[in-house]
């Protein structure tokens, strides 16, 4: 009896992590960027009542999380028309940078590419991180006009007699293990160690201009899974319920 009650209070537990798991991904369903995530479960370890017979004898003792997985299929595109809106046509990330950082500290990975330009020039986040190009230099785009970022991520400058440079290339990071990458808040992830930065034709994406990648989130699954976490807590609920009536059963058979 006192089994199936831990039993109950692990279930219990592991819904409301699933709950709040769901909870996050439905309240960033408008985030530029976000990818949602998932939750897993697994068995804990069981209880040999018998080692005799054929088969053993076992009893489980509940449940615990196994992973929290971010799921990183691509969002759908909203047309912006704003030319520093990039979104990474493909896998990958862009490369942002703290400003107040030296050297290669204060650098993230971000699907997010809200992007603008500053009164210096410099192309940056709504953080006010620097996007940094594929040597992993902020893009500087002062001295020119107007400019343009095409597909394969290159930066034209352009000046006003009509003259066209090559500023930069806006720089893609793509991890082996993009599913293992810790988030850090900001639509960002931590930089994982010696992933290189490079252009987009490199990375194998293509970059649209004008446009963002929303979030991926589906709110028919996130909702149908929401049934499911509060069908499973209430069923977990009630077995610590019968639990509690069977003991109050054997209280009882004292009178």
């Amino acid at each position: 009896m006192l089994r199936s009650m831990y039993s109950g209070v692990s279930g219990m537990k592991n819904f409301q992590t699933k709950l709040d798991v769901i909870g996050n991904n439905i309240a960033n369903v408008n985030t530029i960027g976000y990818k949602k995530s998932t939750i897993n479960f697994q068995d804990l370890l069981s209880q040999n009542m018998s080692n005799s017979g054929t088969n053993p004898m076992q009893v489980g003792l509940g449940t615990t999380t196994s992973a929290i997985n971010v799921n990183h299929n691509p969002g759908s595109v909203m047309s912006t028309g704003i030319e520093t809106d990039l979104a990474i046509m493909g896998n990958g990330f862009f490369v942002v940078q703290d400003p107040e950082a030296p050297g290669a500290d204060g650098q993230f990975l971000t699907r997010s590419g809200s992007f603008s330009v500053t009164t210096a020039g410099n192309l940056v986040t709504a953080q006010g991180y620097n996007v940094l190009n594929s040597a992993g230099a902020p893009i500087n785009v002062a001295g020119y006009d107007s400019f343009s970022i095409n597909r394969s991520g290159e930066v034209v400058g352009r000046q006003a007699d009509g003259t066209e440079t090559t500023i930069a290339f806006v720089g893609i990071s793509n991890p082996e293990n993009p599913e293992g990458l810790k988030k850090v808040g900001g639509s960002m992830y931590e930089v994982p160690p010696n992933t290189p930065t490079q252009t987009a034709a490199l990375a194998n994406t293509e970059i649209g201009s004008g446009m963002l990648e929303m979030s991926n989130v589906d709110l028919t699954e996130e909702f149908t899974e929401m049934i499911i976490a509060q069908r499973g807590f209430q069923a977990n609920s009630r077995t610590i319920t019968t639990s509690d009536e069977i003991l109050q059963e054997v209280m009882n058979l004292k009178r």
